[in-house]
């Protein structure tokens, strides 16, 4: 499979899912720091939250290399994932009043939800019936 054979809106929902993936890992590597130099109030819930966030980045990175490889089963977990982190967006954003945190997490996960039942994207992942 050759890179031309992947439809461009499927590179671009893969672009994001990389721009997530690197968020993640940024978390992760904060909540590592802060936890070894700072004194919170529970190490094991610290290290938890920077192990949830690494698991996350992998499980982005993992559904992202599927859809490039044109898997179709790749895309239900990323759906799922997109889908969770909308309610989480919105109460970051707009309950919470951290607009700059929750904006672009709700831009990325609608755009790639978008972008994943375009009509090429979907020419090119869906099953045939039988």
């Amino acid at each position: 499979m050759s890179v031309d054979e992947v439809p461009r809106p499927l590179r671009a929902a893969c672009v994001v899912l990389g721009l997530e993936c690197l968020g993640l890992l940024s978390i992760t590597g904060f909540l590592v720091i802060s936890t070894l130099t700072g004194s919170p109030n529970s190490v094991g819930r610290a290290l938890l939250g920077a192990a949830m966030a690494l698991c996350g980045a992998l499980a982005l990175a993992a559904g992202a290399r599927g859809l490039l490889r044109l898997s179709p089963a790749a895309r239900t977990p990323i759906v799922v994932i997109q889908l969770l982190a909308i309610p989480v967006s919105y109460s970051l954003a707009f309950q919470a009043g951290r607009v700059g945190y929750g904006g672009p997490i709700l831009i990325a996960a609608l755009s790639v939800i978008y972008l994943l039942f375009t009509p090429p994207v979907r020419a090119a992942l869906d099953r045939e019936p039988r």
